[in-house]
C-alpha cells in the first residue's frame, strides 16, 4: 500500500516496515509454541519456553550465518552462465530453510520467512525480487484460493448456532483500535502518528497463513478460522483508502 502511494520513504513507513517485522517474528514464535502444544497435547512454562527459544535460535542462527554466507553464495551463482539460475537457486534455498525449520519441529513458514530475510541482505536482493514476481503471480492466486475453500460461509451466519461473523467483527474491531493507540505512542516529531497506527492495521497474507497453519495443526476449529480470514479481508480492504485520505493522495 506504501510503494502504491509512493510513501515508502515516508518516515512514517520506516517505522510501519519495522514494526511489521517484528511482528511477524513475534507471530512466528506464537505459532510455533501454539502448533507445539498442539502436537503434544499439554501447556506448561518448561515446553513453551522451550518452543519459543527453539524458534528466537533458529531465527538468529539463520540470520547471523546467512548474512556471512548468502553473499559468497550468490557471488557463485552470478557467475553462471545458465538462464535462470538465480530464481532456481533461491526457490530452493527457501524450499530447504523451509524444511530444516519443519525437521526441529518448527512451522515450515519460519524457515522460508529466515530465507527471505537472508536473501534481503544480498546485493542481489532487487534481481531476486524481480525474478519471483512471475513465480508469486502463478502461486499467491493458488494461495488464496486454497484459504477461501476453507471458509465455512454457514458458520457466519449471524443467525446460526455458532455466529462466528460476530467473531469477526470483533476481531477486526480490537484490530483496528489496538493498531491505533499503539500509532499514538510514536513520539518522534518528523513521524506522523495516524498514518503509523493505520498502517499497521492490516493483517494480510501472513495471518491468512497463521490462520491455515492453525486449522491444520488442530489448533482452531473451521468456525474461529472462518472469522480469522473474514477480519483479515476486512482489515486489508480498510486502510488502503484511509491511508489515501491522511496522505492526500487521488
Amino acid at each position: 500500500m506504501l510503494a502504491d502511494l509512493g510513501r515508502l520513504q515516508d518516515a512514517a513507513a520506516a517505522v510501519v516496515l519495522g514494526a511489521a517485522v517484528v511482528d511477524d517474528v513475534l507471530g512466528l514464535i506464537i505459532l510455533a509454541v501454539v502448533t507445539g502444544v498442539a502436537q503434544t497435547g499439554g501447556v506448561s512454562a518448561g515446553s513453551i519456553a522451550l518452543l519459543s527459544g527453539k524458534a528466537l535460535a533458529f531465527l538468529l542462527v539463520a540470520l547471523l550465518l546467512g548474512r556471512r554466507l548468502a553473499p559468497v553464495l550468490i557471488g557463485w551463482i552470478g557467475r553462471l552462465q545458465a538462464r535462470g539460475t538465480l530464481i532456481v537457486y533461491s526457490l530452493v534455498f527457501a524450499m530447504t530453510m523451509a524444511a530444516l525449520a519443519d525437521r526441529i519441529g518448527l512451522a515450515t513458514i519460519i524457515g522460508a520467512f529466515a530465507a527471505g530475510l537472508i536473501l534481503a541482505t544480498t546485493e542481489r536482493r532487487a534481481h531476486i525480487e524481480e525474478r519471483v514476481k512471475p513465480v508469486a503471480d502463478l502461486l499467491v492466486p493458488v494461495f488464496f484460493v486454497t484459504i477461501g475453500m476453507k471458509v465455512e460461509p454457514a458458520l457466519l451466519n449471524p443467525f446460526g448456532e455458532q455466529a462466528q461473523l460476530g467473531i469477526a467483527l470483533l476481531l477486526t474491531a480490537v484490530a483496528i483500535v489496538s493498531k491505533l493507540a499503539t500509532g499514538l505512542a510514536v513520539y518522534q516529531k518528523a513521524v506522523r502518528r495516524w498514518p503509523v497506527g493505520v498502517g499497521m492495521v492490516p493483517r494480510g497474507e501472513v495471518g491468512l497463513i497463521f490462520a491455515g497453519a492453525g486449522l491444520a495443526a488442530g489448533v482452531i476449529d473451521e468456525g474461529l478460522y472462518s472469522a480469522l480470514v473474514v477480519a483479515v479481508m476486512l482489515t486489508t480492504f480498510v486502510a488502503p483508502p484511509w491511508l489515501k485520505v491522511l496522505y492526500g493522495a487521488k
